[in-house]
């Protein structure tokens, strides 16, 4: 019932709301490398609001009909050239990983701007809505589910190791109607856009 629920009343509206949030932060005319791209749902609609950009994905478990083209990695390494790209989307990916920096770093060898979407783990029960939100959404298509979220302390610290700087983050993100909202959004979920060459001052509270 939740997964139906889910799949009727919320993937829709978070598609919508995440493609504005990640099509305001691309730089123009970009060459976009959008890293475990899923359906490839939000790359199409970010597309369709930013027609100078272009996107094309990856992922460790490719989706038999895509929405965009998808080739598979290993969840390592990414089988481009340093700066191959102008910018890259890691939109809820990085918690389904073992080692979220390393990712990260990787992200930013290909790219010059990453753009970021993930949860913060602060507050109320924050874990066990996070893990409830993870394995509604994504335990049907065989997603790994390893719950690896990080409060805003532990993100700050890891950018500042991988010498990544956060631009503006966004925390009130609206991706869930009404009532939903109040128990799921919460300040839970940000968006922001790492660039090389600096700490992470600022977020951490």
């Amino acid at each position: 019932m939740l997964k139906r629920l889910h799949a009727r009343i919320v993937f829709g509206r978070r598609v919508r709301k995440l493609s504005v949030a990640v099509a305001q932060r691309l730089p123009h005319g970009a060459r976009v490398l959008d890293i475990g791209a899923g359906s490839g749902d939000l790359a199409r609609r970010v597309m369709a609001l930013r027609p100078d950009v272009t996107i094309e994905g990856v992922d460790v478990l490719v989706r038999p009909d895509t929405a965009i083209p998808v080739r598979p990695y290993d969840g390592v390494s990414l089988p481009f050239p340093d700066a191959g790209f102008d910018a890259a989307i890691l939109v809820d990916v990085l918690h389904h990983t073992d080692d979220p920096g390393a990712v990260l770093a990787e992200a930013a060898r290909v790219a010059r701007h990453v753009v970021v979407k993930d949860h913060f783990r602060d507050g109320l029960a924050a874990g066990a809505t996070l893990r409830l939100m993870d394995w509604v959404g994504n335990a049907a298509h065989g997603v790994r589910l390893p719950y690896n979220y990080l409060s805003r302390r532990e993100w700050a610290a890891l950018w500042r190791e991988r010498g990544l700087l956060p631009g503006e983050l966004a925390d009130r993100l609206a991706l869930y109607p009404g009532p939903l909202g109040w128990f799921f959004d919460r300040r839970l979920h940000f968006v922001t856009v790492l660039t090389a060459g600096g700490g992470a001052a600022g977020i951490a509270r």
